[in-house]
């Protein structure tokens, strides 16, 4: 049985044994229990640093930035609309015809009662001249009424003087009786006639107010024929022009009022139940957005407008511009309220807001708080005024937003005024 020969040890390329190496290595090591106690020290040390840096992190003073609160800070709502009239009315006249004239064009400032247009009326002018010459015909029948009943009241008295002589004489047996009785038939004749003068003249009479009704009626006919403006007005629209032929009722005029112009807003119905017709409001042109003109709520509408869920908003100018358009937008912003002073917050570092109330964390004698508190209506940017539940010494935190700890110390960053 063959046997292998005895290894010799393995060297180095300097002729020294490999294993007296090994052997000095693993001599120098420290014990595995050694080791173990090293690493557990260190990990001590490791996060007993940490806290202490956790602790001095919130030990010292944390920086954050507060709401600045305003004086005369301004509630308002704001809406959408246009500019439109509450009296605007289109003109027409009541008769057929075809137009003669006009008087008017678009953009002119008319006065009540001015001609803005009229109908050819030659036929009706003509009528209107027969009854003016009838009732000059009525006129000369009452004269001649009048003057026979003056005729008819002389004669009867004529008569009636005869009359009573000759019966005096009959009396006394210088005249027949027959004779006398004549004279009073004669008066009895001419006191007739005047009753007919009399009624001639009543009818004569009555022929004048029917005459006069006549021409009345052939003036208001002719009166159709004109179209008038009925109130100080601006035009806004002239839709005929001369030689068109005209229906009854047919527009030729769209005229305004400018006392009545104002705009016609739609403010959001969640906000809408803050508005009252007096309240001041500011209006702004589209055509000049960096200008706003003052205003009231005019008038506020009963019905609400179901699909965009606003309401209507009539704005007036209390003074009308100069220049103005109808139907260009315009923007509303409606005062409804002023608060003295108030801290203004961003709804975002507020939590629970609900029914006007949150909580918010505060500054307060150098120390972190929460505290709930009142706000009152949004303001148009969105920020919330702080009305009740604030402290006058607390402020109310903006950010940063970790690291907030109720007792925690705090200081207020350095900038602009809060």
């Amino acid at each position: 049985m063959n046997t292998l020969p005895p290894r010799s040890p393995e060297t180095r390329p300097d002729n020294s044994p490999l294993s007296s190496g090994v052997e000095k290595q693993q001599a120098s090591r420290p014990p595995s229990r050694w080791r173990r106690v090293v690493g557990g020290a260190i990990v001590i040390l490791v996060i007993a640093a940490g806290a202490g840096w956790l602790w001095r992190g919130y030990s010292r003073a944390f920086t954050v930035q507060v709401a600045p609160i305003r004086e005369h800070v301004v509630e308002q709502v704001f809406g959408l609309g246009a500019i439109g009239a509450d009296v605007q009315s289109a003109l027409g006249f009541q008769v057929a015809g075809v137009i003669s004239r006009i008087d008017a064009n678009e953009g002119n400032v008319v006065k009540a009662g001015q001609v803005l247009a009229q109908l050819d009326a030659r036929d009706v002018a003509a009528q209107l001249a027969l009854a003016k010459a009838g009732v000059q015909q009525a006129r000369a029948a009452i004269d001649k009424a009048d003057a026979d009943i003056s005729n008819a009241s002389a004669n009867l008295a004529n008569a009636t003087a005869i009359a009573t002589r000759r019966e005096a004489l009959s009396r006394n047996g210088f005249a027949s009786a027959e004779e006398a009785q004549n004279y009073i038939t004669a008066e009895r004749v001419a006191e007739g006639n005047l009753q007919v003068a009399k009624v001639e003249a009543e009818t004569a009479r009555a022929g004048l107010a029917e005459a006069l009704a006549q021409e009345a009626f052939e003036v208001a006919t002719l009166g159709n024929y004109t179209l008038r403006a009925p109130y100080d007005g601006w035009v806004v629209a002239r839709n005929l022009n001369l030689g068109a032929s005209v229906a009854p009722g047919q527009a030729v005029f769209t005229v305004v009022d400018p006392r009545t112009i104002w705009v016609v807003g739609y403010v959001d119905e969640r906000l809408a139940g803050r508005l009252h017709v007096g309240q001041k409001a500011e209006i702004v042109l589209r055509s000049e957005a960096g200008r706003r003109f003052p205003g009231h709520v005019a008038r506020i509408e009963i019905q609400s407008n179901a699909t965009n869920e606003e309401r209507l908003v009539d704005v007036a100018f209390d003074k009308l511009p100069s220049d103005i358009h109808l139907a260009e937008q315009a923007e509303i912003y409606v005062t409804t309220g002023v608060l003295a002073r108030a801290a203004l917050v961003p709804q975002s570092v507020v939590t629970g807001l609900a029914d006007g109330k949150g909580t918010v964390w505060t500054v307060q004698d150098g120390r972190l708080r929460q505290h709930q508190v009142s706000f009152g209506p949004e303001l148009l940017d969105g920020d919330l005024p702080v009305v009740a539940g604030l402290a006058q010494n607390a402020k109310v935190v903006t950010g940063p937003a970790i690291g907030l700890r109720a007792g925690r110390a705090a200081k207020v960053a350095k900038g602009p005024a809060s």
